[in-house]
């Protein structure tokens, strides 16, 4: 699974409780992109998170 090259976000895990109180695990994955980001020696291509994106922590090329 990819994570984020900026924040280095990844997946998290815990445990998932129905209405009936089962519990199952689960996965929350973060909503990490393949973008093509401006870096000093030009531009690379890069995974990165949505949020980082709206914040404005890289530039797209």
């Amino acid at each position: 699974m990819a994570k984020c090259e900026v924040c280095e976000k990844g997946v998290h895990f815990g445990i998932k409780v129905s209405h009936s109180h089962r519990r199952s695990n689960k996965m929350w994955k973060p909503n990490v992109k393949s973008v093509r980001v401006k870096t000093a020696g030009g531009s690379q291509k890069m995974y990165v998170c949505t949020s980082c994106l709206r914040s404005g922590a890289v530039e797209r090329a």
